[in-house]
């Protein structure tokens, strides 16, 4: 980087955190009365900012900004040449071949893991031989920034249209669709889904619509949580098991990630290079379905002034057939987004996904409870299902089933867990002495003692393996209770755990001598509205109807409003149950529009009323 124009170009395109490293490189190196910086400067610069990429990765492998400094003053001078004050040739070629690395890996900005990859590749600079010295491993170190710098590569040549370019192992390149995506079939073939239990109606129908010929593009429309996503993990695990019809053998389901594509698109016209080139892989495999969870977001994805989002460019291919298309979305949100645009829904075949019911719930988490068994180590009794997904039913209205019983299932297993493991005082002593024996071996090298430094260096890896071995050592699984689930649940609501332990028969037998203790002289009203509500909770009435329409009449003072607000907090246990509308305050036609929604063509109908 002789000439000024591109250093010039090298810095404008620094990280911040770079830009820092090179900053406090310097002061390092006026600091240490240096007539130029090195790319040991360098080095300590970087590790200066230990919120940077590449400080992070060197602390991994125990490279600290206060052990280098250690270091390099008991390190021997070894000169490096040198064009008068500034950056040493070592130096300069360093930094001009992290401008290179980033470039090679599509990156537009230099940040200080390509400084430090650019080090590590450069085996006769003073910085590679004080990393060697403080023991670095530095070809790990190497492999893993590769892997990292792998990931964050953009896979694909756009100079040809989108077509992806062919590449050798060692590069570590991947195509825009593997790049953009995640492969549900090969991650079932791993078994790192979990099972779907049920959901056999709607596994069909998105079968079916699949292997049509045209328009066989299923969207899933559900509430959150009711578990659209799983229907489609279930289809990967069908597909993984080749228990499928013949057409749909061999495919896979690509998850694609549409922020992903998005993300990083700074000039006009990056976005739509990026769907064309997944467009493009897509139409030549046809063994490829792509599954977009929140399809919602395709409807003015990337757009911006003089360009198209992602929905119109789908929408010819979608047509045509030659691309399988599965979404995902809520109901509110296909209506706003999808619904409102005719010649994108129409391409689309819409299925409702319904929440489960209670028992088709319990048979769902029966399904699964083995996962979450072997992932916090607990036992999960077939008693304990029934009641936590009762609980969840009860107690968290406002969200879904199944979703909200796995979700305090998950929660319940973990608040025991976090509880048993403490780390036990043996262990902590153990991390007390190795970090005690670290600072002895430090302080020795500090002051050349270095048969002083063995001796500590022998006993740390002798406690770190005695550490190892306690951590080793298997803990006995948990076997979790009703009271740990309503524990949970009083976290979640605030509702007091030994409410929820009480059995909801015994409740309901006692609720007209609760409401009468707190509502005097009202026995008839409490009665009748005693009666609806056991009839509701046996069962005879249908679940999906109100419990009841109850209209208190009565002059002012004798308990109206009272019962209602006792009710409430008899049935649900809180005392924010009660929605209170005063009806003083709609008494004009149009104020209506407030509780129920403005009507079509009015402003505000898409958005519904208090109601």
């Amino acid at each position: 980087m002789n000439a000024s124009r591109d250093f010039q170009d090298f810095l404008n395109h620094l990280t911040q955190n770079a830009r820092l490293s090179l900053q406090h490189a310097d002061a390092i190196a006026r600091s240490a009365g240096s007539v130029y910086v090195g790319t040991e400067h360098i080095l300590l610069g970087v590790l200066s900012q230990k919120t940077s990429l590449g400080a992070k990765l060197l602390d991994k492998s125990g490279v600290t900004f206060k052990r280098a400094r250690t270091a390099l003053k008991l390190a021997p001078e070894k000169s490096e040449p040198i064009t008068g004050k500034g950056l040493s040739e070592a130096a300069k070629l360093t930094l001009r071949t992290s401008w290179e690395i980033a470039k090679e890996f599509n990156q537009d900005y230099c940040g200080t893991e390509h400084i430090i990859y650019s080090i590590l590749i450069q085996k006769n600079t003073r910085a590679h031989t004080l990393l060697k010295e403080l023991n670095a491993n530095t070809d790990s170190i190497t492999a893993e920034l590769e892997s990292y710098l792998n990931q964050q590569r953009f896979e694909y040549d756009s100079s040809d249209g989108g077509t992806t370019r062919t590449t050798d192992k060692k590069s570590g390149k991947k195509s825009a669709l593997e790049f953009f995506g995640t492969d549900l079939t090969e991650q079932a073939r791993a078994g790192r889904l979990d099972p779907v239990v049920g959901r056999v109606k709607e596994l069909q129908r998105v079968i079916t619509i699949l292997s049509r010929r045209t328009k066989n593009n299923p969207i899933l429309i559900g509430e959150p949580g009711v578990g659209k996503t799983a229907i489609v993990e279930g289809l990967a695990q069908l597909i993984a098991d080749e228990n499928v019809p013949e057409r749909l053998l061999n495919k896979r389901i690509i998850m694609l990630d549409l922020t992903g594509m998005i993300a990083g698109t700074k000039y006009r016209g990056e976005f739509e290079e990026r769907l064309k080139a997944v467009m493009s892989e897509i139409a030549d495999d046809q063994d490829v379905i792509v599954f977009i969870d929140e399809i919602h977001l395709i409807v003015g994805a990337g757009s911006a002034e003089g360009s198209m989002d992602a929905g119109n460019i789908l929408k010819p291919m979608l047509a045509r057939g030659t691309m399988r298309l599965i979404g995902a979305t809520t109901t509110d949100e296909y209506q706003k987004s999808i619904e409102k645009d005719a010649a994108l829904d129409r391409r689309f075949q819409p299925i409702t996904v319904a929440a489960p019911s209670l028992e088709e719930t319990v048979e769902i988490l029966k399904g699964i409870k083995s996962h979450y068994e072997s992932h916090h180590n607990v036992e999960i009794s077939d008693g304990l299902i029934e009641r936590t997904v009762y609980l969840s039913d009860r107690y968290m209205s406002e969200r879904y089933m199944p979703d909200k019983a796995i979700d305090l299932l998950d929660e319940t297993a973990a608040l025991r867990r976090v509880e048993k493991d403490s780390v036990p005082e043996y262990q902590r002593g153990l991390m007390r002495e190795i970090k005690l024996t670290r600072s002895r071996m430090e302080e020795a090298v500090a002051h050349e003692d270095f048969e002083s430094a063995a001796r500590q260096k022998t006993k740390l890896e002798d406690l770190q393996r005695v550490l190892e071995d306690e951590r080793a050592k298997t803990q006995p699984s948990i076997l979790l209770t009703e009271e740990d689930v309503a524990r949970t649940v009083s976290v979640i609501t605030g509702i007091p755990a030994q409410k929820l332990m009480k059995t909801e028969i015994s409740e309901l037998l006692r609720l007209e001598k609760n409401l009468s203790q707190k509502v005097i002289g009202q026995k008839d009203a409490i009665a009748a509205v005693a009666r609806a509500i056991r009839r509701n909770r046996s069962g005879v009435s249908d679940r999906k109807r109100p419990i009841g329409s109850f209209v208190f009449l009565g002059p002012s003072g004798v308990g109206k409003t009272e019962l209602a607000r006792v009710l409430a907090k008899e049935l649900y246990d809180r005392e924010d149950a009660l929605v209170k509308i005063d009806m003083s305050e709609f008494g004009e036609k149009h104020t209506a529009a407030r509780l129920i929604g403005a009507p079509a063509g009015y402003v505000g109908y898409e958005e519904g009323g208090q109601l």
